[in-house]
């Protein structure tokens, strides 16, 4: 879990951001926001895995095994894995459930769920207290709120 856990903070982060650009360069188009979230996630997760690859090749001196970038790809799967709940969410606006705006509104949501538990494992597995599990999870929503107020100021 803790190898993969800041694929999932770096993903949901990603995400986040893609929801700002998307949204206000596709305000009335959820399916392609969340495609946009898709395929951002895959290339920040092939771009991780290549890095990493390069990286221990490096610092190993040896070609990495397809086994071990098996393990690598494997580990950074958690950056697209952290995409799913809000693209949930923005498929719900595509396919007409709810509106795009509420559907992108849902995503950010979600996303800043997703880094309040992010935060709250951290703080269960670094066994801190309530107040440094409070402080943990106040410093990933922070970041992810950062983006939810640069999304108002940019599209409004």
């Amino acid at each position: 879990m803790g190898e993969r856990l800041g694929g999932f903070i770096y993903g949901t982060v990603v995400v986040l951001s893609v929801l700002v650009a998307g949204a206000r360069a596709y305000p009335g188009d959820a399916g392609r926001i969340a495609l946009l979230a898709v395929v951002t996630s895959l290339v920040f997760w092939l771009a991780h895995v290549y890095a990493h690859g390069v990286a221990d090749s490096v610092e190993r001196g040896e070609r990495v095994s397809p086994v071990h970038l098996r393990h690598i790809a494997r580990r950074e799967s958690s950056i697209v894995e952290a995409a799913a709940p809000p693209v949930a969410a923005l498929l719900l606006g595509a396919f007409g459930v709810i509106s795009t705006s509420t559907a992108v509104w849902l995503a950010f949501g979600l996303g800043l769920l997703v880094l309040a538990v992010e935060g709250i494992v951290v703080a269960r597995v670094e066994r801190l207290g309530p107040l440094g599990t409070a402080g943990m999870v106040a410093a990933n929503l922070a970041l992810g709120l950062m983006l939810v107020v640069l999304k108002l100021v940019v599209t409004h």
